[in-house]
């Protein structure tokens, strides 16, 4: 019979830490330190609260962590469905953690080019800045490529499993494809609007609501 397992609760922790943490750097982003196309504006909001890039890089580090954390659960759920597919989307998880690392750690020096830049502004230093920015944003650009098809492998185990109800993985699997599109197509230059996320951006935290309330399904005797 089906029955559900308190124990797998966990997993909606860590679905919901995951939420939280890109949805606060995401807002510290982009309401707080960066304005697009304006390096010189971006530097001074860092001079003026370098505090700020410092919760975000810390925010970062979090959920880095909490990807792994995301894909080991997963992973360990979902294995006995196919483990050689579980095992290759845990890989891409630690792939789109250890890019997140790197995209989050190089952000670093513009603490201090925020604050030579607001004492003596300089082209050099918006050159430099130009690109700190652009390596962070093409870190972050292959942190999400790592992601979608660990997501879109995971997600389609979560379908095959019946652990949680269908129509929620497969929510999750049919709006990380046009995400995993998108971001290819960014990668050769081509930019897609970004609002072709967001059929997937609520994704996390529903199904993450839904095993901490629900559980997950177990097949018992």
């Amino acid at each position: 019979m089906n029955a559900h397992q308190p124990s797998s609760r966990i997993l909606g922790f860590a679905f919901l830490l995951q939420f939280f943490t890109s949805l606060a750097g995401a807002l510290i982003l982009n309401m707080g330190l960066v304005v697009p196309g304006d390096t010189a504006a971006t530097l001074l909001h860092i001079a003026a609260r370098p505090w700020l890039l410092r919760v975000n890089i810390l925010d970062e580090m979090v959920a880095v962590a909490g990807v792994i954390w995301l894909g080991a659960l997963l992973y360990e759920a979902l294995r006995a469905y196919g483990r050689v597919s579980a095992l290759t989307a845990f890989a891409f998880y630690l792939l789109e953690a250890l890019l997140g690392a790197v995209s989050r750690l190089a952000a670093f020096p513009l603490i201090a080019l925020g604050s030579q830049f607001a004492a003596t502004p300089s082209v050099s230093r918006l050159a430099e800045a130009d690109r700190t920015l652009a390596s962070m944003n093409f870190s972050y650009t292959l942190l999400l490529l790592a992601f979608c098809p660990g997501a879109l492998l995971f997600y389609w185990l979560l379908f095959k499993s019946r652990l949680v109800p269908r129509a929620l993985s497969l929510w999750g699997f049919i709006t990380v494809i046009p995400l995993f599109f998108a971001i290819s197509l960014s990668i050769l230059g081509i930019n897609v609007p970004f609002y072709i996320v967001y059929p997937y951006f609520p994704f996390e935290f529903v199904i993450g609501v839904w095993i901490l309330i629900k559980g997950v399904k177990t097949t018992t005797t």
